[in-house]
């Protein structure tokens, strides 16, 4: 059976002669402490360091018989219980949770495991929550239907916010308010931090709910909207690739590394600044792509060839980027300058880093007619439905290397094309230029 006494001990003595009072939380032969918010004299002590002052008592006593009415109540289940668990217990039965609080301690768990997307993802809407109630401290009842729907609208309007920069300095910015398709993702995330919340706190096999409401069964996040066209035509691609840019701008890393990810499958930016270093004698690039590394049993690993086009960009970017930008957000953010540069200088509009990704796919399929299947691999896909099945099969990465030389071999014969059709117009302006300088027209003279 539990016990749990209030206790001084003379290692609880402090600087100015006065001792914390503790509880001590015995079970299954461990002990641990709860601090209270008492504090004694010697003069309020026997010898043996035992509590003599009625007051501090009666208190203490109260507090003792709230402890041990809990540990009654738990009955059978206490045998499931450490006394660490006792002890998280009694002392946080009643104390509300702290959203806040515990998305920090989450995104912190999140990036010593090396998620830095879901992490920064989920920093995002916490700092969102911060703006919207205006305090860093926010119970988690208060994250309730009504709030989400009042939430949801907020998102959806022009917002100002002080944020903290590296300089730690206070930089107020004006953000615009979300659509649909900014909606999902940002309020998707949010239900993924509840549901951890529900998940650290409370266990329904114990009977412990501190969170006793799900706020997400009254607004429903939906379905995903479905997202435009995000890809660019083979024309416009070559239009892209040939543009004059400044260098040693953002513009020439944005359509650089915009190039280098066309080649290499649609490879992400953050993957890109993840890379240590380039061999030059390497004929295949292998990682872990970084979006779903921690969530897939593989790792998300993929082995991509290295193709002549992407060699030059490999050996100017691989291992570069982190001591040029501190963290892949700040490659981000260069790359979004950089797109829109690129966007005034070749006319295409809206055009976004992550396009040569959506690009890749859409060559594969529209115009070299690869299955879908076989493109999900090249893209590092996995489908639910198959993830029992993969488990059985190998990896043959010719798959991917099938896909990747089909649409180079694609763009290589469009280029030719396009230059065959360009040398052909220059023949044809040259022989008539020609024909002009050797028959010259005739110019009629005469007499009115």
């Amino acid at each position: 059976m539990a016990t749990v006494n209030a206790v001084v001990y003379e290692q609880f003595k402090r600087e100015d002669g006065t001792y914390h009072v503790q509880i001590k939380v015995f079970h299954k032969d461990v002990r641990r402490f709860i601090e209270t918010n008492q504090y004694v004299t010697d003069k309020q002590l026997d010898k043996n360091l035992k509590i003599r002052d009625k007051f501090i008592q009666k208190q203490l006593d109260d507090t003792l018989y709230g402890y041990r009415r809990t540990i009654g109540e738990l009955g059978p289940r206490l045998d499931f219980f450490t006394c660490d668990d006792l002890k998280a217990y009694l002392s946080n039965k009643d104390e509300e949770v702290d959203f806040i609080k515990f998305c920090d301690e989450h995104i912190a768990e999140e990036r010593k495991a090396g998620r830095g997307g879901s992490a920064d993802n989920h920093r995002t809407v916490r700092n969102s929550l911060v703006d919207y109630f205006g305090r860093d401290n926010i119970a988690i009842i208060e994250i309730n239907s009504a709030m989400l729907f009042r939430y949801d609208k907020w998102l959806r309007t022009e917002r100002t916010m002080i944020r903290t920069n590296h300089l730690q300095k206070e930089v107020t910015t004006t953000e615009q308010g979300l659509k649909d398709g900014g909606i999902y993702p940002h309020m998707r995330d949010l239900r993924t931090l509840f549901n951890e919340a529900c998940r650290k706190y409370n266990n329904k096999d114990l009977g412990i709910i501190r969170i006793k409401h799900y706020p997400f069964e009254v607004y429903k996040v939906g379905a995903p909207p479905r997202t435009r066209k995000r890809n660019i035509t083979p024309e416009q691609l070559l239009t892209f690739m040939n543009c004059e840019v400044p260098p040693n701008s953002r513009a020439e890393l944005a359509k650089e590394l915009f190039i280098a990810s066309f080649y290499l499958c649609g490879m992400n930016a953050v993957d890109f600044y993840n890379l240590d270093g380039y061999d030059t004698t390497a004929e295949r690039l292998e990682y872990n792509r970084s979006k779903t590394e921690g969530v897939r049993d593989d790792n998300a690993f993929i082995s991509i060839k290295i193709v002549d086009e992407a060699r030059p960009f490999l050996e100017k970017y691989a291992g570069i980027l982190k001591s040029r930008y501190t963290t892949h957000n700040g490659l981000d953010t260069a790359l979004s300058k950089g797109m829109r540069q690129l966007r005034t200088i070749t006319g295409i509009p809206e055009i976004t880093f992550y396009w040569a990704r959506h690009t890749f796919a859409s060559i594969a399929r529209n115009k070299c007619r690869i299955s879908k299947d076989d493109i999900a691999e090249a893209l590092n896909h996995v489908d639910g439905e198959h993830r029992v099945t993969d488990i059985y099969i190998e990896k043959d990465w010719s798959i991917v290397d099938n896909v990747q030389t089909a649409v180079i071999d694609y763009l290589r014969s469009l280029q030719s094309s396009q230059n065959e059709e360009q040398k052909q117009l220059r023949d044809a302006q040259t022989k008539y230029l020609h024909s002009m300088h050797c028959n010259p027209p005739l110019i009629r003279t005469g007499v009115l």
